[in-house]
């Protein structure tokens, strides 16, 4: 047998070593798109057009009115790592522009066929030049600016076109890459066309008006701002040491069953990074039912030389200098802004304020004769308002008497406790009570039309906040029962009982023994102690026992509490009087994350004066 023969080490071509470098670059069509976009924004392009054939396969041209390239420069263009973004290291370590390599131009034009044409500002004519080895610069026709076009993409690797997808994907790939480059750049104007139709067409706008563009009017009706840090540039203009996170973000109520409506982005470059995803799902962790997934868009703006940009070959990922501090900030400012209460919250579509005005402005119809009467006077005395009454007096009169007069004293599991008095010249955002439906909804009025609540829901949320608060300042109040519960327990709940007596005291239970198979609960946290101290203590005894004292106290704490909660607030078909029902909105509206329940369901609902008025034609 012969000795096989050692290899050579060589030199690859330079066409290989390109193509090789373009399978990092350029995956599929929406790849060549983005880098293509990314150099029209760079060259301060106001009005950017893309027309795409067969997905992008076939043709993409993206023509820009930015300040477009020189004749000579052309062909220096089309050389890998040649840039007019960067030339030292310390310009590499502060990066202010979308690209900085070099290499995007070059790569496509390795597994393409490229088309450059561009016109610099002050020319007399533009100039066109080919990608093909030998290729000179031609004059050619063009306004201003410059256009990039990409034909037959991977015609010289056909291995490569055997992996792309349908031209329908391939073409979905390039306009979701189209909005995200979008939605960080609401001063530019985009135009999207495929096959000779027009798919998308983005005006110049606002940042709020390029959200509900590209992520739908839906979405920013059910989101709130955000704007918190010290800005990037300081007043004078100036490169400033701040960091910042501004945007929007959706109420958990707008959660999506996919994760295609995230769109977070480190000093205007849409990123895909772990860290700030694990900061937003910490945000709506507490709010969120586990299966969905909340819908975002938040720019986050940091002193460059404290991010890395260059750490993946797409630019999608970074890496941040003080991760730890990033992380905090960015879950902080997220979680302050979606558990503000309702009395307090950043104005939305659910601000009654901005609600009333938008339909006094939209509503023109004349209003029925009874709008024309004189107003009811407010009652003297408050009375139990019921859907089965057969007044209909009380559905047309706030319950403004709620403010006069309190709920009779019960015990605070028993009832929602009393609300404290508001002027009588302001409505609440969630209005006053007007009745119960069914035992389960509370129905109220507030300047923009009706407020339904689910009371279950909106209980639970209130006491597991106060159960939450008072475990972490360890003031639990404990409630004694009058008649201690006894109920059956197997072994292990018995030794469960016994090992952790400290857990279930720190929470508020006094659980002890009573034989081998018993158990009795003396006393309960005040908040529940109207709920079955029985069915308490078995689901507690059995998250101890699955996860012992360590984990329940840290991570399993929240859940448990949420249960706690859940079965201690109010339940379906109790009948509350206009005074409770009252008392749940003013506590909702002080309530962090008031929106949703624990278990991420909405909690209330607003419909407008508009919408009640397009359910019944009014106006037609």
């Amino acid at each position: 047998m012969k000795p096989a023969t050692p290899p050579h080490i060589q030199r690859l071509p330079d066409l290989l070593i390109s193509q090789i470098a373009a399978g990092e670059v350029v995956e599929r069509p929406a790849s060549v798109l983005k880098e293509l976009l990314e150099n029209a924004l760079d060259a301060g392009s106001q009005a950017i057009q893309i027309q795409l054939e067969e997905g992008g396969v076939k043709l993409i041209r993206v023509s820009d009115d930015g300040c477009g390239i020189a004749r000579d420069e052309l062909a220096l263009a089309l050389t890998r790592h040649a840039t007019s973004k960067i030339a030292t290291l310390d310009d590499l370590e502060r990066v202010a522009t979308l690209g900085f390599r070099g290499e995007a131009l070059a790569s496509v034009a390795s597994v393409a066929r490229l088309t450059l044409t561009s016109r610099q500002q002050g020319a007399s004519h533009a100039w066109r030049l080919s990608a093909e080895p030998g290729a000179s610069p031609e004059p050619a026709a063009l306004g201003a600016g410059t256009v990039v076009e990409m034909r037959d993409l991977y015609y010289n690797t056909p291995a490569r076109r055997k992996f792309l997808k349908s031209e329908a994907t391939e073409f979905a790939h390039c306009a979701d890459a189209v909005k995200r480059v979008a939605l960080a750049h609401p001063a530019v104007a985009f135009t999207l066309s495929h096959n000779g139709r027009v798919s998308l067409h983005l005006a110049k706008t606002d940042s709020r008006g390029r959200a509900g563009a590209i992520l739908g009017d839906d979405f920013l009706a059910e989101s709130r701002s955000i704007d918190t840090g010290e800005p990037l540039r300081d007043a004078d203009g100036g490169q400033g040491h701040g960091l910042r996170v501004f945007g929007h973000c959706a109420t958990p109520a707008h959660s999506r069953a996919r994760s295609d409506a995230q769109y977070v982005y480190v000093n205007g470059r849409f990123v895909r990074d772990k860290l700030l995803s694990h900061a937003l799902r910490e945000a709506y962790q507490d709010m969120l039912h586990g299966s969905r997934f909340p819908a975002y868009g938040l720019f986050v703006e940091i002193d460059p030389t404290l991010v890395d940009v260059n750490v993946h070959p797409a630019k999608t990922e970074v890496r941040f200098r003080d991760s730890r501090a990033v992380h905090q900030f960015v879950f902080h400012a997220v979680q302050k802004t979606l558990s503000s209460p309702l009395t307090g919250s950043t104005p939305s579509a659910n601000t009654v304020a901005a609600t009333a005005a938008s339909v006094a402005a939209e509503r023109t119809a004349p209003r029925p004769s009874t709008e024309q009467l004189p107003p009811r006077p407010w009652p003297t005395q408050q009375q139990s308002l019921h859907v089965g009454e057969p007044t209909a007096q009380a559905y047309y009169a706030f319950s403004r008497s709620a403010i006069e007069h309190r709920a009779p004293a019960v015990a605070p599991s028993e009832t929602i406790a009393p609300a404290q008095p508001t002027p009588v010249n302001e409505v609440p955002p969630l209005g006053y009570a007007l009745a119960q439906l069914h035992g389960v909804y509370v129905l109220a009025q507030n300047s923009a039309g009706l407020v339904l609540v689910d009371m279950h829901a909106a209980h639970e949320r209130i006491l597991y906040e106060k159960m939450k608060t008072a475990l972490d300042r360890q003031q639990i109040a404990t409630q004694a029962l009058l008649i201690p519960a006894v109920f059956s327990a197997d072994a292990l709940d018995v030794a469960a009982a016994e090992e952790f007596s400290d857990a279930l005291g720190a929470m508020g239970f006094s659980v002890a023994p009573m034989g081998p198979k018993q158990l009795v609960v003396r006393s309960v946290p005040a908040l529940l102690q109207a709920a079955d101290p029985a069915g308490l203590v078995r689901n507690l005894l059995s998250e101890l026992r699955e996860h012992g004292a360590s984990q329940l106290m840290t991570a399993r704490r929240n859940d448990l509490l949420a249960t706690m909660a859940c079965h201690g607030a109010v339940r379906a078909n109790r009948q509350l009087s206009v005074p409770e029902m009252n008392a749940l909105l003013r506590q909702m509206e002080e309530t962090e994350r008031a929106d949703q329940c624990n278990h991420g369901r909405p909690t209330w609902t607003q419909l407008t004066m508009q919408e009640l008025d397009t359910l019944f034609m009014r106006g037609r």
